[in-house]
């Protein structure tokens, strides 16, 4: 009875803030009603990890928390390192037979693994919202493009892989071709955490891989339970696909189990760093996606109603709990207080609230820990000189947006990446200055430029030491089907997206056919 009190007020919130008709509301209830009589009372990720298929484990229940208000939503069944064995020695079992799959069979499985998140977008976006604090619009962006990278990837297994070349020695040909690392370990963030886990995934799939994937553990439900259920309703043959949920202790036995012949991660430096090493150590392929300290650089000839809106969308969206978030805005000094006064305006019209019960524009940061950090940020670069245009202020797990005006490169507004809803403005009086400013930081994700010439803001863009260069945009940009990635301590191992996925989840292999034995000389 628990369980269906709990899923029927899931309903009525998400369709309240859905603002459904009341003729909607009704069937949108009858559904659940039905539904849930017709399911079991629990889930199944309460008492059982993915191995391929759902089995028990050792490991205890964890608690999944809201970050809206700190109730306990679900508990999730966590995995150990022996069930790293375990997966990789079924991961291992089934990849031949899934490699060998004719192509068009593995790109059937994935267009239907789209269109399931098609179908269960409802009860997915729920649990976005709930686990993450992502509001609606967040989540519901986050879904439609992890579906674009399902259909992107379902494409994969039809493209070409490989090439002829010629040879010296007569009567040989020679073929060089991709082939599958064989098992690929994902392990992806909370704060988007089915894009930054299905991107890998997807791809991992399309090119034969079979793939283990650790969730984090603030969101082992959208992020890994869920995603679990679409690709074995999807078809996905047994043993190819593995989700375990767990804290540090299972990642790191996924990073260097033998049987695990590559890593994608996404998070923060620090643990990638440490990946990067165990990885290199082990002649283990790895892609690595890091933090970010981006630069949202507006020149003096910049349009600043557009560039304060692309600034407040990369500053603000998801709380800024984004790799790519527009973290340091350099402004030229002729243009810095109208843009101040402008960016500060569309700051205090933000609402912020819990996502789950209201529409509101900012969620809650994903736990205390990470709001005190942010807090604690903001108040050290105050007491080094700056000022707060707007907002600052925390309550609980929530933020508000926040300008910071008279930031310069020694306070932590500056140098650190925020992971919050934090702009510090810092000014320049020159390109040259401003270049300097943005390759001040040892990170490289991505940067923004406005200009009036996009010219001048492309010759800026050669100077500049970032992956992800955006011109008369924001710095929070990601289409499938252009590689994405990094430099420098945001990562420069790996790329994700289009064509870099054909790589990037593939080792290769030459192979020469002689038609007769050659003699040799002994």
């Amino acid at each position: 009875m628990a369980y269906f009190l709990e899923q029927l007020y899931f309903h009525i919130s998400i369709s309240v803030v859905s603002e459904l008709k009341p003729s909607q509301l009704v069937i949108t209830l009858a559904n659940t009603i039905r539904n849930i009589y017709m399911n079991e009372t629990s889930p199944i990720w309460e008492d059982k990890i993915y191995l391929g298929q759902w089995q028990t484990a050792e490991g205890p229940q964890a608690a999944v928390i809201g970050p809206a208000t700190g109730e306990v939503l679900a508990k999730v069944q966590t995995a150990t390192p022996v069930d790293v064995g375990r997966a990789a020695l079924i991961a291992n079992s089934a990849q031949q037979h899934w490699a060998t799959l004719p192509f068009d069979q593995k790109a059937e499985i994935l267009r239907r693994a789209a269109a399931l998140l098609k179908e269960r977008a409802e009860e997915i976006n729920r649990w976005n919202i709930r686990e993450c604090g992502s509001t609606a619009a967040k989540a519901e962006w986050e879904l439609q493009v992890t579906y674009e990278q399902a259909q992107m990837a379902a494409a994969l297994p039809m493209q070409p892989n490989g090439q002829i070349f010629p040879s010296s020695m007569p009567g040989r040909r020679n073929y060089w071709k991709r082939v599958p690392i064989g098992t690929v370990g994902v392990i992806a963030p909370w704060n988007f955490p089915i894009l930054l886990a299905m991107r890998s995934v997807f791809p991992a799939l399309a090119m034969g891989n079979c793939v283990i994937l650790k969730p984090a553990p603030m969101s082992a439900i959208c992020g890994g339970a869920l995603m679990a259920e679409v690709l074995e309703a999807a078809g996905l043959p047994e043993g190819v696909f593995h989700v375990l949920p767990g804290g540090p202790e299972v990642g790191e036995a996924l990073v260097q189990h033998s049987d695990v012949g590559m890593i994608s991660f996404t998070g923060s430096t620090a643990v990638g760093e440490k990946i990067g090493e165990t990885c290199g150590r082990m002649l283990k392929k790895c892609a690595l996606e890091l933090g970010g300290n981006n630069a949202m650089v507006v020149l003096e000839d910049a349009d600043l109603e557009a560039a304060s809106s692309s600034a407040a969308w990369g500053a603000f969206l998801h709380q800024g709990q984004i790799c790519m978030q527009a973290g340091r805005h350099l402004v030229h000094r002729s243009v810095a207080d109208k843009y101040m006064n402008k960016l500060a305006e569309r700051a205090t019209r933000l609402v912020t609230g819990d996502p789950w019960k209201q529409q509101v524009h900012l969620g809650p940061l994903i736990n205390e820990t990470q709001a005190r950090r942010v807090e604690e940020i903001v108040n050290r670069s105050v007491a080094m000189g700056a000022n707060v245009v707007a907002g600052g202020k925390r309550d609980g797990n929530f933020f508000e947006a926040t300008v910071l005006s008279g930031v310069t490169p020694e306070m932590p507004a500056f140098g650190e990446e925020i992971f919050g809803p934090v702009a510090p403005i810092t000014l320049f009086d020159s390109d040259e200055e401003a270049i300097a400013l943005v390759n001040a930081s040892p990170y490289g994700l991505a940067a923004a430029i406005h200009s009036a010439s996009t010219e001048r803001a492309q010759r800026f863009a050669e100077r500049i030491r970032v992956g992800m260069v955006h011109i008369n945009d924001q710095t929070v940009n990601n289409e499938f089907q252009v590689p994405f990635g990094g430099m420098g301590r945001s990562g420069t191992s790996g790329r994700f997206g289009g064509p870099a996925n054909l790589d990037e989840f593939t080792t290769t292999q030459w192979v020469s056919v002689m038609e007769q034995g050659i003699q040799y000389p002994f």
